[in-house]
């Protein structure tokens, strides 16, 4: 018993800071229901606190749930409560725009993954789906510049190199297209 509560102390000292310094309980606790796939009771949770009480993060994890609930207005909603909480939630904005973009609103989309890379600029997968919603417009330079963006912050996702190969097929750039594609081929034999 005794390691076990040693091992615990040891876990939660180096797994904390983690979660944020100033996270309080009920945030851990929402977290680690969330992570466990205890939805219900994460959501129940979030709702017995006051909305004008409740975090950033709280109206996130609530804007998550409905997300994977199919109820995307309501989505929508909780991560504006998100960002309006704390306009620097980088992960609030990235899953409002990645709404927007299943949705089929690229432009609202772009501005938002553009809003996300002024509080995290290396974030790749913000650039890689901004890249996406280029093309959905036809914008394809805009497109390539996003797609080398994300690899040059995540150079180990063959997706990025897709779809870059991709952008480049469309632009009659066939070198360097063969030459991205080559490089995905290679990252999905080597995974």
């Amino acid at each position: 018993m005794k390691k076990l509560c040693i091992l615990t102390a040891l876990i939660m000292y180096f797994f904390l800071p983690a979660f944020g310094a100033d996270e309080s309980d009920i945030d851990i606790n929402i977290n680690s229901l969330y992570a466990a796939n205890k939805i219900d009771e994460a959501f129940n949770l979030i709702l017995s606190i006051p909305q004008e009480e409740r975090t950033s993060h709280q109206w996130l994890i609530l804007g998550n749930i409905m997300q994977d609930m199919g109820k995307n207005g309501d989505a929508e909603f909780m991560y504006d409560h998100a960002l309006n909480a704390d306009p620097k939630n980088y992960k609030a904005g990235y899953n409002l725009a990645n709404l927007y973009l299943a949705n089929g609103r690229p432009n609202m989309a772009i501005d938002k993954y553009k809003a996300v890379l002024k509080t995290k600029n290396d974030f790749a997968y913000a650039y890689y789906n901004m890249g996406c919603a280029y093309i959905k417009i036809g914008e394809l330079r805009k497109a390539k510049n996003a797609f080398l963006d994300a690899i040059y912050f995540k150079p180990t996702e063959p997706d990025f190199y897709y779809n870059l190969a991709y952008v480049y097929k469309m632009l009659n750039k066939q070198k360097d297209a063969q030459l991205y594609l080559d490089n995905y081929n290679k990252l999905i034999e080597e995974k």
